[in-house]
């Protein structure tokens, strides 16, 4: 019995050797000068174009980050649902709390549900295939609290979504009926939200990498981009650009398991701000915070459990910012300027607009009134935010002593 695991481990050993090399192949083939030059530009830069049409960047237009409620939307992402007719029934139960209480809070623009919205296991865990019952859930929380006519619910498949599909077109593909946009949107697809203003309009791009025909259990566990899709996604990210704040870009699948024409998954979503997934579970616990910025400029977050985890995120006057949060956890608090220095995009974000600005700024939920909000940098003294319009909290401050070193807010 000894001897017969050597051959499992030998191919274990070589299976993630194979996957470094092929992770610093890919990194040494990627020119990120260039993708830095191709990647998302917000509306903060003036250009203008050649007597061939190429688009020659000029000065960056200065960004006043103040108290105005403008250049700033919110949303939610959660993945990972998992709703069951056999396992933990508190994951059909929470959803509703969820739609019923968290959506109405936060009143988010968008919502995004980045995959495995069933589970398509069967009882003993061992087998896999599609069951209505678990769509018919799913369908159903929605639509009884209504959540189309209070935020803008974007999903997309993951791989148990997709367990034993014959095809994208067959009647076992629950998801084109049942889900939220598979009537319209199969696949991948676009979406352009606007903000405050009709000048402010923000791209979110589904990245749909599931396997067509979908395989059983346990045989989908990577993802895959076709020719066809990888370049449909390209022409996606190329109009993302046209008059948008910014893109972001959501699947299931990180990009760490998602096979794709070069130059890579990776590279096709680096074109926007940020990445958003689920799909690997913390790794048992293990990786709790999944977070990375990718060497494209741009951010890769991969959230957990739906149980553990949903992610509240901001663009606020070009700044992306984000906290991670369990359910049923209140208060809320997101800081959207200073943002985390962990996160910063210097290629995608107006950085300095952080140095020049004239006020903290932070988003604030609770689902009992809030009777204070106050901010201390520093373990100095506490002051006072003021209220500005919905969730929005400001407290005035002097970014230039704050300019060395790192501090806390």
């Amino acid at each position: 019995m000894r001897l017969s695991k050597i051959p499992l481990i030998l191919i274990v050993l070589i299976f993630i050797l194979s996957v470094l090399v092929a992770k610093i192949s890919f990194i040494l083939s990627i020119n990120v000068d260039n993708l830095a030059r191709n990647s998302d530009r917000t509306s903060h830069h003036k250009s203008i174009k050649d007597e061939k049409g190429n688009e020659i960047e000029t000065e960056r237009t200065p960004v006043i980050i103040g108290t105005s409620p403008k250049n700033l939307i919110w949303f939610i992402q959660i993945s990972d649902i998992h709703i069951s007719i056999f396992h933990d029934f508190s994951r059909i139960s929470e959803l509703k709390e969820f739609c019923d209480i968290t959506v109405n809070v936060i009143n988010p623009k968008v919502v995004l549900a980045s995959g495995d919205l069933t589970d398509a296991k069967s009882e003993n865990n061992m087998g896999s295939r599609q069951y209505i019952e678990e769509w018919k859930y799913y369908q159903g929380i929605l639509k009884d609290c209504k959540a189309l006519k209070k935020t803008l619910w974007l999903d997309v498949r993951g791989n148990h979504d997709n367990f034993n599909v014959p095809g994208i077109d067959s009647s076992e593909n629950y998801y084109r009926n049942y889900s939220m946009q598979g009537r319209i949107h199969p696949r991948s697809y676009l979406t352009k939200v606007q903000g405050h203003s009709k000048e402010e309009v923000y791209s979110f791009i589904a990245v749909d990498a599931c396997l067509d025909p979908g395989p059983r259990r346990p045989f989908n566990f990577v993802g895959v981009l076709s020719e066809h899709e990888y370049r449909y996604l390209k022409d996606l990210g190329k109009e993302a650009k046209n008059g948008t704040v910014a893109s972001i870009w959501f699947g299931h699948y990180p990009t760490s398991c998602i096979l794709a024409p070069n130059p890579g998954a990776r590279a096709l979503v680096g074109q926007g701000m940020a990445y958003l997934c689920g799909h690997f579970h913390t790794f048992g616990g293990l990786v709790p915070n999944m977070y990375t910025l990718q060497h494209t400029g741009s951010l890769e977050l991969e959230l957990g459990d739906w149980k553990d985890n949903r992610v509240l995120a901001a663009i606020d006057h070009g700044l992306f910012s984000f906290v991670d949060v369990a359910h049923n956890d209140w208060p809320i608090v997101l800081i959207t300027n200073p943002k985390h220095a962990l996160y910063v995009m210097p290629s995608k974000e107006p950085v300095d607009s952080i140095a020049s600005s004239s006020h903290i700024r932070l988003l604030a939920f609770s689902v009992s009134p809030l009777l204070a909000v106050k901010v201390s940098v520093d373990d100095g003294v506490f002051e006072d935010c003021s209220l500005i319009e919905g969730p929005l909290y400001v407290s005035p401050w002097n970014p230039a002593k704050y300019s060395v070193g790192l501090h806390q807010l």
